[in-house]
């Protein structure tokens, strides 16, 4: 939900848009951007009801003013997805949903998950990924805190070092070592720090996969 990420979204959907249609082409983008400051409250606070109003509240909005396709650009805030569907009437493409699809194209089956505290440690986003069949680790309880404030501290701020990004790469390798056949970037900012040329197994870098499916999904429908 960091205009970080956000950023990253429109970009890759545009790009996606204008590679297949051509030309001047480009997405007939909506876009309702919060202050991540009051979202990170809820999340702090456990307040997920009210985040899911938030949330439906802005998707309903979104519908009125001509949203044919839904796009929630963030993998922590998925925990509230059940308010939105049910707020509204379009389709609505799930990030873990389009990340199974993608963890299935690579044919594994165990894959290690990144992401705020809040994906990696509650069921939301693992049983979501468990009900296609994958196996799905996280970090032991250090690690998933180190993961959990480079996010908040630094890549939701702008901030990319090459110090966390070995701290990272470190985690990664620990989940390998365990077992683990590819690793998801289950935080929308996280591949802003760690691309696929750092990882040395399969990577599912869940912006960049989320923005390709909305992209299947609108240009289907056109």
């Amino acid at each position: 939900m960091s205009w970080e990420s956000s950023i990253e979204y429109e970009r890759l959907i545009n790009q996606e848009v204008r590679a297949r249609l051509g030309g001047t082409a480009s997405a007939d983008l909506l876009i309702r951007s919060f202050n991540f400051a009051d979202i990170e409250l809820l999340q702090q606070a456990g307040d997920w009801h009210r985040a899911g109003r938030v949330l439906a509240v802005a998707a309903s909005d979104l519908v009125a003013a001509g949203a044919e396709l839904l796009v929630l650009c963030t993998n922590t805030m998925h925990q509230v997805a059940g308010a939105i569907t049910d707020a509204v009437d379009v389709p609505f493409i799930h990030i873990a949903d389009a990340t199974a699809a993608a963890i299935h194209s690579a044919g594994i089956h165990t894959v290690g998950l990144l992401g705020t505290r809040y994906t990696m440690e509650e069921a939301f986003y693992r049983d979501r990924l468990a009900q296609y069949g994958f196996d799905v680790r996280t970090p032991n309880e250090a690690s998933r805190t180190i993961v959990h404030d480079i996010i908040y501290d630094e890549l939701v701020q702008g901030i990319i070092t090459d110090e966390s990004r070995a701290k990272m790469l470190s985690i990664v390798d620990a989940l390998v070592a365990e077992g683990c056949e590819g690793i998801i970037a289950g935080c929308t900012e996280i591949e802003l720090l760690v691309t696929p040329d750092d990882v040395g197994v399969a990577y599912f870098p869940t912006t960049r996969i989320h923005a390709l499916a909305a992209v299947d999904a609108a240009l289907s429908c056109a």
